[in-house]
């Protein structure tokens, strides 16, 4: 099936604008639009899903990320490309993505701690949970 199955922005308007409104919220946020942008980008690939990782793909270039550091993504440990901020939140973003085996365990966590805030470590595991929820519904629902 390659068609939307259920309509779920329409069908479950209040819920999904409060998505759309928790978005536009960390978009606010004291991190930087970019970072967040490449977490969406690396839970999407995580999750398998195309929808998100076109958009997060054309957004990141948009805003001057160099494509080689696109290309690098997926093997951001090994890659020059990424600060160790980026790391510390990458990691943290897989952790959290895949939870159910990882645990979020303390050595992910506390590189957080040398580059981030607490309300920035707020934000971000909310951005990660975030992207979480859209990439299920738009992969549930074949979005």
């Amino acid at each position: 099936m390659n068609q939307l199955r259920q309509p779920f922005s329409e069908l479950s308007p209040e819920v999904y604008n409060a998505l759309v409104q928790a978005k536009i919220a960390l978009e606010k946020s004291e991190l930087d639009g970019a970072l967040i942008e490449m977490v969406y980008l690396r839970v999407s690939q995580i999750n398998g899903c195309a929808f998100c990782l076109e958009m997060h793909s054309k957004a990141l270039r948009k805003s001057g990320v160099a494509q080689a550091k696109l290309d690098a993504l997926a093997g951001w440990r090994v890659s020059h490309h990424f600060s160790e901020q980026e790391r510390a939140a990458l990691a943290w973003a897989e952790s959290v993505t895949q939870i159910a085996t990882t645990h979020a365990e303390d050595d992910v966590y506390l590189p957080l701690l040398d580059h981030f805030s607490a309300k920035e470590i707020s934000d971000l595991t909310f951005a990660i949970s975030l992207m979480n929820c859209f990439n299920r519904l738009a992969v549930g629902m074949r979005m």
